[in-house]
């Protein structure tokens, strides 16, 4: 049995919260400090982890390209202060054109009002009209990608109203599925 999709397709089906996923892991897996930009959303998916560094977003627009349908992407940021790290177009085309079920943003977005009027499923921990700068710098340290690689990877998001809460790989199975 393959039990990420079988977990997933439960909770879709059953629109299983962000709360209960937490209650089932012993109320721990949120992503702190995000929540929908849009309301009445519920996404749940594959987790698809991005990076990005100091204050630059060309290292999104190049992991963007290997985004697959139904994947619940995750931008992790380091040291990108309070920019926005993506907007409109961005999520346009990682959620239209990519096909991923949602996009969660650990850090702020731009163009919330276009966000909203197209009703995209975008998480996010705050707006900024000042963006990140799309030019090559140095990359995300390579030790705390790994550590949210080891902890996220391969995971399941679920976002709904509550926030974000992530299942690790490694709590996948038989067990994490009955619980839920």
């Amino acid at each position: 049995m393959n039990y990420l999709n079988e977990t997933i397709s439960y909770i879709r089906k059953n629109r299983v919260s962000t709360t209960e996923v937490a209650d089932a892991m012993g109320k721990v897996g949120a992503l702190p400090n995000l929540l929908p930009i849009n309301s009445d959303q519920f996404k749940v998916g594959k987790v698809r982890c991005v990076f990005t560094a100091f204050e630059s977003n060309w290292d999104v627009h190049e992991q963007a390209k290997d985004i697959q349908p139904g994947e619940v992407v995750i931008v992790f940021t380091h040291r990108c202060e309070d920019r926005a790290i993506l907007g409109e177009l961005v999520a346009k085309f990682i959620l239209l054109y990519q096909q991923a079920e949602a996009l969660v943003i650990d850090g702020r977005i731009r163009d919330a009002h276009a966000i909203r009027r197209q009703n995209y499923s975008v998480w996010s921990s705050g707006v900024s009209p000042i963006g990140c700068f799309n030019e090559e710098r140095a990359p995300f340290p390579e030790e705390e990608r790994n550590a949210i690689l080891d902890q996220y990877g391969s995971g399941i998001a679920v976002c709904d109203e509550g926030g974000v809460v992530i299942i690790p790989n490694h709590l996948i199975g038989e067990d994490m599925l009955a619980r839920l």
